[in-house]
């Protein structure tokens, strides 16, 4: 796991570079005497605040929201094109701190998960040994469209979003992969509108976009 903490902060030629890892799994040297590609699968889990001061929704200085468009302009489309999960998380009020804990305990999220990941082995066990690929994240091509195509509900959303919402190829294909993790945590064996919508959620929609979804 790759955790980056205050993400827009990284030097911007580092983050561009975790492009190829991030869609490859693979990261290459490149040297005048040699050429080597290294393994460089990673989960990775980025933090990061609206705006520099961090207080846009509770009290926004005098250049919002020109300063979160220009904060978080230091992330660019490609790199985040390649996030498949976006999740806002508001700040926490003195009230909530003083509420129980959530219904459900850590241990019951991890057991879920350890039960997907088991689908997902088995799913790709049937493999060639060539093709052999552990998880929906590394699924790609031909594969994906085997074990995530939508039922026809499911598909038209998705072309409908794809189209509305300017997703990329990329993150067309993301948003399957999602979609097909939603339904094995749930033990669906096909993907259906319900996947769709939710791994829609998750994905950074642009200004521009979010104005084109609305109108």
């Amino acid at each position: 796991m790759l955790f980056l903490d205050e993400l827009p902060e990284f030097n911007r030629a580092a983050l561009e570079a975790l492009r190829q890892p991030l869609e490859t799994g693979r990261v290459s040297v490149a040297r005048a005497n040699g050429h080597v590609t290294f393994p460089a699968r990673v989960q990775l889990v980025a933090a990061m605040n609206p705006c520099r001061c961090g207080r846009l929704a509770e009290e926004a200085c005098a250049r919002a929201p020109r300063c979160a468009e220009e904060y978080q302009a230091r992330l660019s489309g490609p790199l985040l094109d390649r996030i498949d999960l976006h999740i806002e998380v508001p700040a926490v009020s003195p009230a909530d701190l003083a509420l129980p804990p959530s219904a459900e305990a850590s241990a019951a999220v991890a057991a879920r998960v350890a039960v997907a990941r088991a689908r997902q082995r088995a799913r790709y066990a049937r493999l060639p040994e060539g093709q052999r690929v552990r998880t929906n994240a590394e699924a790609d091509g031909a594969l994906l469209d085997a074990v995530a195509t939508p039922d026809a509900s499911g598909r038209s959303l998705l072309v409908r979003a794809a189209e509305r919402l300017r997703l990329s190829a990329r993150g067309y294909h993301r948003v399957l992969r999602v979609a097909r993790t939603l339904a094995d945590l749930e033990g669906a064996a096909h993907v259906a509108r319900p996947h769709i919508a939710e791994a829609l959620s998750y994905r950074r929609l642009s200004r521009r976009a979010e104005n084109a979804a609305g109108g």
